[in-house]
């Protein structure tokens, strides 16, 4: 390391955030840029520590030494190539992982780990902002064409990866733009839309064809799809949420997490949705059921859209506010996490289970009662029912698999007991030739592992068109 003692000097620095009152004003990104010799230090903290943990902490194996030691030396052209050895998009990870990587970091065992996300998103910036990121096109063309299903970060890492390996690449998106849910999914306010549509540029010069506004399996058949190509990949996420089955359900009012976050992201981009199918957290009382990610972002947008007040439930017990015995170093530690939507405003409430929803024509309360987990079973607890009124009710409880109706169910494609899409080592499906990689094949997951895994499919596939493969996993 270019600073032996370096983690012994500095502190750890967080990314500063644009003050709350200004930035719940916008959907702007909220954290702000570091200059370079605050950057140089905290690659400086990253030790000598022999075995570097980090790697293993990261579902791409990042190489995180390395461009922590290139930060520390201001040679951002390596730092960026050291990042893309590994993985397609960091600017993507730099924003929205939740960095295992930090969690795995030696220097967490008794210290703050090294700033690795901030790093890795400012090496991003850095390059995009000085032209190092570059096309890179294949030297020769195999012949061979592939189709990619979904947009998400899983289907745009294959598409690049088999593009490079001089494969045909077409990618087909259900939606009008791509980028799965990093484009509609993910609010502005933590990850700017120009990044990923800078991103299709790139891939567009460098060979790829993006189709949107096509439903493979209804605009595109399955067989049709078989017979053009000579490799399938399938990357169209776990699309089907997790439902809230309670008398009342049925009321106006209530909506998917997604529904309310897609609408806004379309706001965001210039787009016009309809008054009556508008779904907007102004001047309500908001219930976020789910405590994920996904319910942060719902959080943090209604906030933005001004709502009376948020409230965000979770079933589970509030995690410890440091790290949980059962999850010792370098596991991913049990903790309470406090997004920068909650940081914002709104309560929380843990070990709350809704059980009936209330209201004339509309939603108008929520019946509920406190629960305690037993033998891995939720029980209420006896004399804790309470209610809360309610105007707008978010349900983000997560996804339980893709869609089975159209291209997986023509395919004919074997499926877990999760009902995701079964795959072998090298990610093929039981179809010859059919390929599956991301939330469809994992079930809900990081963005992180969906580049993995995008990646890995990619390999498997260059070895089933070519017999061999020098792509890396």
């Amino acid at each position: 390391m270019g600073k032996v003692t370096g983690f012994l000097e500095f502190e750890r620095i967080d990314p500063q955030k644009r003050p709350v009152p200004e930035r719940v004003k916008d959907f702007r990104e909220f954290e702000l840029p570091v200059v370079q010799e605050q950057l140089a230090a905290q690659g400086a903290r990253c030790m000598d520590c022999g075995i570097p943990f980090c790697n293993s902490g990261c579902p791409l194996g990042n190489l995180i030494p390395d461009w922590n030691d290139h930060v520390f030396k201001n040679d951002p052209k390596r730092a960026i190539l050291a990042l893309h050895a590994t993985n397609n998009f960091p600017e993507f990870t730099g924003r929205v992982c939740p960095a295992p990587c930090e969690a795995a970091c030696v220097l967490g065992i008794n210290d703050d780990p090294v700033s690795i996300k901030l790093i890795e998103r400012s090496i991003a910036d850095r390059a995009w902002a000085d032209a190092l990121v570059e096309p890179i096109l294949p030297k020769s063309r195999t012949g061979k064409k592939v189709a990619v299903v979904g947009s998400g970060p899983a289907g745009l890492a294959a598409a690049q990866q088999l593009n490079r390996a001089g494969h045909s690449v077409t990618l087909f998106e259900r939606d009008d733009r791509i980028g799965g849910l990093l484009m509609y999914g993910i609010p502005d306010f933590k990850m700017e839309k120009s990044l990923i549509e800078r991103r299709v540029q790139q891939m567009t010069t460098e060979g790829v064809v993006f189709k949107t506004s096509v439903d493979v399996g209804k605009d595109v058949t399955a067989e049709a799809l078989r017979t053009e190509f000579d490799a399938v990949v399938l990357t169209m996420g776990s699309r089907v949420p997790r439902d809230l089955p309670v008398p009342g359900r049925e009321l106006p009012g209530i909506h998917y997490a997604m529904d309310f976050l897609t609408q806004q992201n379309r706001r965001v981009a210039g787009e016009t949705v309809p008054d009556s199918e508008a779904i907007l957290a102004t001047g309500k009382r908001v219930v976020v059921i789910g405590g994920g990610d996904t319910g942060s972002d719902c959080i943090g947008t209604s906030h933005r859209q001004g709502a009376l007040s948020v409230t965000s439930f979770e079933i589970m017990p509030r995690p410890p506010d440091d790290r949980a015995d059962s999850t010792p170093w370098p596991l991913w530690p049990l903790m309470l996490r406090t997004s920068s939507s909650h940081e914002e405003g709104g309560s929380r409430d843990f070990s709350v289970s809704t059980e009936r929803v209330a209201g004339n024509g509309k939603v108008e309360r929520l019946e509920c009662v406190r629960v305690e987990l037993k033998g891995g079973k939720f029980e209420r607890v006896s004399g804790s029912e309470f209610t809360l009124d309610a105007d707008l009710v978010l349900l983000a409880m997560g996804f339980v698999h893709p869609e089975h109706p159209g291209i997986v169910h023509d395919l004919g494609l074997g499926l877990d007991r999760r009902g995701n899409v079964q795959v072998d080592k090298k990610f093929m499906t039981s179809v010859p030739g059919v390929f599956a990689a991301g939330d469809c094949q994992r079930g809900q997951s990081l963005v992180v592992w969906a580049i993995a895994d995008g990646r890995k499919a990619a390999r498997g596939v260059d070895e089933y068109l070519m017999g061999r493969s020098e792509l890396a996993g």
